[in-house]
């Protein structure tokens, strides 16, 4: 009994010892900063130390940087998001048609995977610049040039760099989870007189829906990582639409404004928190079922 209570302890001991790296790598990159964050918005600066409870957070939503950069951000989200993962579905159901040409259309919606940001910003400033090529298009028209990167247009702009870039690898998870379709059901279901559109959503749809929360949460995440083209294309002080939060932090980082800065991510990262949870527990109950 002590020789297999002291062989359970040593292989415990062991165990701990394998882990112990990570956990230490998860807390001095994670827990800790995270700890530091919480502490720096419940004081008045650096300097004092001063304990002042939740006015960093009420100072925060009085700011109008912070609002506007909140607004753009769930704007940009909420649409581009939604566009990523429907338009991606359409693509993906129409490949796995039979049609000609498929391997051709899937190379050349995979094909943005492969261009270096810096390649695709140079791109966009030569087609969407005053002097840009889409300004000398819409000209033959009879239509004025507009600088569409400071213009109402320029988060349309941003979405279409933001779909052109995401749509491929969307639309392969699609792609895939469609091949895994079980064919006796659709065929079942044809045989018995269900169209095309009700063996979508009573079957595929089903079989589908683990895929989509997953499509949902990647470009969900995709979307808050365009920061890096839109500071590459306008700099840190963008036109007012394109202003996201991104920039906020970023210039709140540079003026050393630390209480500010660390409200801002405590609520970022609780907005985020509470969309992947709801994201999450949609897929446990639509999809817990096609799993089983």
């Amino acid at each position: 009994m002590k020789k297999h209570s002291y062989k359970s302890i040593k292989e415990r001991a062991v165990s701990w010892l394998y882990i112990l790296p990570s956990l230490a790598g998860v807390l001095v990159f994670y827990v800790i900063p995270f700890g530091l964050i919480i502490y720096y918005a419940l004081i008045d600066n650096v300097a004092n130390k001063n304990f002042v409870g939740l006015d960093n957070f009420r100072a925060l939503f009085k700011n109008s940087a912070f609002l506007i950069a909140s607004k753009n951000t769930l704007t940009f989200s909420l649409t581009t998001v939604l566009l990523a993962v429907v338009l991606s579905l359409l693509l993906a159901i129409i490949l796995d048609s039979k049609i000609p040409g498929k391997s051709k259309f899937r190379t050349c919606f995979l094909s943005p995977m492969m261009v270096p940001t810096a390649s695709i910003i140079l791109i966009w400033q030569v087609m969407f610049s005053f002097n840009g090529s889409f300004n000398s298009f819409v000209s033959l028209f009879g239509l004025e040039p507009v600088d569409w990167m400071k213009s109402d247009y320029s988060q349309l702009v941003i979405g279409l760099l933001f779909l052109w870039k995401n749509l491929g690898y969307n639309m392969i998870l699609f792609m895939s989870a469609l091949s895994n379709i079980p064919k006796d059901q659709l065929e079942a279901a044809e045989v018995d007189g269900a169209g095309e559109l009700k063996r979508f959503f009573k079957i595929k749809l089903r079989y589908l829906s683990p895929s989509l929360f997953f499509v949902l949460l990647l470009s969900l995440i995709n979307s808050f990582k365009i920061f890096r083209e839109v500071y590459l294309l306008t700099g840190q002080w963008p036109y007012e639409t394109l202003y996201f939060l991104q920039h906020f932090m970023n210039n709140t980082f540079e003026n050393l404004d630390y209480p500010k800065l660390s409200a801002a991510a405590i609520v970022m990262s609780l907005v985020i928190v509470i969309i992947i949870g709801i994201i999450f527990f949609l897929e446990d109950r639509f999809g817990k079922d096609v799993e089983e």
